[in-house]
């Protein structure tokens, strides 16, 4: 993504949000919009693959903290006008500020006036460098314009909750851009090389003077690339890359939970002309389990007992996912209580486990015999009443007009 792109494009507006939403508010926009314009359920509609492609570039900023900040004081300092030539110069008639003007690095750096000024600013740096460091991370300056990082992929996975316990590897098919593989990324048509431009011979940039201004900006005999493809490759029409399905294995770690985002480093888009590939990352929904629950590193089971076996108490056979445990009810056990099956849960990335919680549930009979009726009824004359002493209590002052 270009530096320009965090300039004119308003991902907020993209993903439907307002400035001073939050990183959930976010999250559940994007997951929306993506549902509804992944290309799988709009096949052959380019407009809604490119308006996927919007809404990914968008979360894959605002999504990251350090990328969404400095995104918003780009774009706060252009809308204040803090970098209109006439404002810096303090000249009047300066004309409008183009924005296209700075990507190509700034070039002027007197001791004095206002190039002196910006340096003094932005501690010794140029524009350039400023741009260079925000938008890429650091490292390359001005002349490193003919590569560029691809950009990152988001894709979704479903697991069996089995299989994000235990952890699993599955073969995963992107179709994305990728490098042509008849012209292998130049361009240009097989048994011809692109040629260097005469216009900028070979920088990608042309400078212009306005001024006391020196400005470089891409060149526009070849977009900036510093070669020209005079023979384009039919494959992929002199762009060098084509979109083509590719199949990733990727492992998903033991204990990998429901909406977590795997990220794979390089595993994205490829980078333009030599540049970087991008990141892909796997966002991960878990299938419901017909018997276990999970809370944390720990799965949850719940287990129905008879009224007998709660008084009694008794010994339950309980499955874990890889086996099963005998757990010890003890007598005058009440509906509700959980037992607790140690190591039995989620394991950790430091091996450690989880624990399988069992609540158990106290099940009342729909259809009695008469003998069975009988024998409760009889059973009920000689249990003593319930502690229900508070509650009666509050219920007879309600009871009681005088009292209330």
């Amino acid at each position: 993504m270009s530096s320009k792109d965090w300039l004119e494009k308003d991902f907020y507006a993209v993903l439907g949000v307002a400035k001073s939403a939050s990183a959930d508010e976010i999250k559940k926009a994007y997951r929306k919009l993506a549902r509804e314009l992944h290309p799988d359920h709009n096949p052959d509609n380019p407009a809604s693959e490119e308006r996927f492609k919007a809404v990914s570039e968008a979360y894959n900023v605002l999504a990251d903290e350090r990328k969404r900040k400095e995104y918003d004081e780009m774009r706060t300092l252009f809308g204040s006008g803090a970098f209109r030539r006439g404002a810096r110069t303090g000249g009047a008639g300066g004309g409008g500020f183009d924005p296209t003007d700075l990507f190509g690095g700034f070039q002027g750096a007197g001791a004095g006036g206002a190039g002196g000024a910006g340096d003094r600013r932005f501690g010794g740096a140029g524009f350039s460098d400023l741009f260079s460091s925000i938008f890429s991370g650091g490292g390359a300056g001005p002349r490193a314009r003919g590569a560029a990082r691809g950009r990152d992929v988001e894709a979704e996975v479903v697991l069996d909750f089995a299989d994000a316990v235990r952890g699993t590897t599955i073969p995963l098919t992107l179709r994305a851009p990728g490098v042509c593989d008849t012209c292998h990324g130049n361009g240009a048509k097989p048994g011809t090389q692109p040629r260097t431009c005469p216009q900028c011979r070979g920088s990608g940039l042309v400078t212009r003077n306005q001024g006391s201004f020196s400005f470089s900006e891409p060149c526009r005999e070849c977009q900036g690339v510093g070669t020209v493809v005079e023979e384009k490759c039919p494959e992929c029409l002199g762009t060098g890359g084509v979109t083509k399905n590719r199949t990733l294995n990727v492992r998903f770690p033991a204990g990998v939970a429901d909406g977590q985002r795997i990220r794979l480093s390089g595993r994205g888009e490829p980078g333009e002309r030599g540049g970087p590939a991008g990141d892909l990352y796997v966002l991960v929904k878990v299938r419901n389990d017909d018997l276990f629950g999970r809370s944390g590193d720990d799965l949850t089971l719940t287990v129905p007992i008879t009224f007998a076996e709660a008084v009694f108490g008794t010994d339950l056979r309980v499955p874990t996912m890889d086996g099963a445990v005998t757990l010890r009810v003890p007598p005058g056990t009440p509906s509700g209580r959980t037992l607790r099956a140690r190591g039995k849960g989620v394991t950790r990335r430091d091996g450690q486990a989880g624990d399988l919680l069992v609540t158990v549930e106290v099940t009342v009979p729909e259809n009695l015999s008469d003998e069975a009726r009988a024998a409760l009824e009889k059973l009920a004359l000689e249990t003593p009443p319930a502690p229900r002493e508070k509650l009666d209590a509050r219920v007879r002052r309600f009871d009681d007009p005088a009292r209330r």
